[in-house]
């Protein structure tokens, strides 16, 4: 796999070739590998190893991108010409800055735990096929059918650009993914971590299968406003869509539902909400597409707003505009995108932080305390209905349970929903220990399991 020294060396020679006034390089290179099971049988196994050279340069206000898998010098030199002839029949952006200096891309003395496991990048197929072979057991000694993937890669990824900035980053991942079916019912977990041997897939198919195996028969119940506990995956399949919203870009261009809404109460008092790469829970480089590191943001401090993150250009935009009194202090905080980009900003380490006040709330607890509501382990299908009030769609899977005097009492049909996440966030009545959590609607967050009232079901589904 690439290593540092070869990158900086790939760097040296596409700037040998480039006759523009800045040159940007981003490159990423890593291997994958997946095994996939269905049927209680594994049947397919694949792997990748790829790298990704990706160039920027800028004639004063005119910037592009072009971008080659090749090192060759003949690829490289192609790269660059076509990156240079796209710059220049681009027209001018007043709002293109100059690439940031080693002194403004400087470290914040945040220090990220470490990512790169070296034990993870050595998993074989035969390793994760054992693993397989553990959780189809658990199948079989249930009498179910499981179906899901094992996954395990390595990345690193680093930037380099001619006014001296170079960033580099190192990272493994072990993802499982499992799926645990009966005749009429089915349970689901879902997690990764950078250590393999944090990925507990024997636990996790041990409580997919219990899932399925407590849901047969799914009773149907009428649509309306329940209380409902959320399991991790299901709060941040939710909760992803708003947090695009809290950019600096986002704002000035109306765009986000945070507008005319900083500084003000907008959610309940337990929700705090952090976006932070060195979290020991969170993945990720830490440095943003133009290399700049990124900072630790308080985003909600007891559900007021607090601040949004900023690329470069957006800070300087915001600070020039008439709604920046409303923000706070700005200057870049490391959230951007590679440019040129249509996004601007975000932030993509989130951590919800629980009350110091209230302990957390195991999901035992939560239903012991529930008189009547549900219990619901996913969501999946999910659009945005509204983009202001953050109104969502979506429905239920592979595990949705009614809970009646403080206890599990059996499954349920699943339900459609249309919840404004912002209402949903008002009404949360009790919180888990924050996880990290994987689902299949949104980025990977540390979130916790959320009990949360009047819950608005709009239908029930065919299954």
């Amino acid at each position: 796999m690439l290593t540092r020294d070869h990158a900086a060396g790939i760097f040296d020679k596409l700037r040998r070739q480039a006759t523009a006034d800045e040159v940007e390089l981003l490159i990423s290179s890593g291997n994958s590998a997946l095994t996939r099971f269905a049927n209680n049988t594994i049947h397919q196994n694949v792997a990748e190893e790829n790298t990704q050279i990706s160039v920027r340069v800028s004639f004063g206000g005119r910037t592009a991108r072009a971008t080659t898998n090749k090192s060759d010098s003949d690829s490289l030199r192609r790269v660059v010409q076509s990156a240079e002839a796209l710059a220049r029949v681009q027209q001018n952006d007043p709002d293109l800055l100059p690439m940031p200096t080693p002194d403004e891309a400087r470290s914040n003395g945040l220090v990220a735990p470490a990512r790169y496991f070296e034990s993870t990048a050595r998993l074989t197929p035969q390793d994760r096929a054992a693993a397989v072979a553990q959780m189809v057991a658990v199948a079989t000694r249930n009498r179910l059918t499981t179906a899901g993937v094992y996954s395990t890669s390595e990345l690193v990824e680093g930037i380099f650009n001619s006014r001296g900035v170079a960033h580099w980053y190192e990272q493994t991942l072990a993802e499982v993914s499992i799926t645990m079916l009966a005749a009429t019912s089915s349970g689901w977990q879902k997690a990764n971590s950078p250590d393999a041997q944090q990925v507990n897939h024997v636990h996790m198919a041990e409580v997919a299968a219990q899932k399925a195996i407590d849901s047969p028969n799914p009773a149907e119940l009428p649509p309306g406003k329940y209380t409902v506990i959320l399991e991790p995956s299901a709060v941040l399949d939710a909760v992803g869509y708003m947090f695009w919203d809290f950019g600096g870009s986002a704002l000035l261009e109306q765009r986000s539902f945070l507008n005319e809404r900083i500084g003000k109460q907008l959610f309940g008092e337990n929700i705090t909400v952090w976006d932070d790469a060195y979290h020991p829970l969170q993945v990720g480089a830490p440095f943003d597409g133009e290399g700049m590191p990124r900072q630790r943001i308080k985003l909600i401090e007891q559900g007021v707003v607090k601040a949004v993150t900023y690329a470069r250009s957006s800070a300087r935009r915001m600070a020039a505009s008439d709604v920046a009194g409303n923000v706070g202090p700005v200057t870049a905080t490391g959230h951007g995108f590679a440019l040129p980009n249509e996004i601007g900003e975000a932030p993509l380490s989130l951590v919800f932080v629980p009350p110091q006040a209230d302990q957390p709330q195991s999901l035992e607890q939560m239903i012991a305390s529930t008189a009547r509501g549900l219990l619901v382990t996913r969501l999946w299908y999910i659009r945005e209905v509204d983009l202001y009030e953050k109104i969502l769609t979506g429905m239920t899977r592979d595990g949705t349970f009614l809970i009646e005097g403080g206890k599990l009492q059996r499954g349920v049909r699943n339900f459609r929903f249309n919840e404004s996440l912002i209402h949903m966030l008002q009404n949360v009545e009790a919180l888990g220990e924050p996880v990290r959590a994987s689902g299949e609607e949104s980025i990977d967050m540390v979130v916790p399991a959320m009990k949360v009232r009047d819950f608005n079901f709009t239908e029930v589904t065919k299954f």
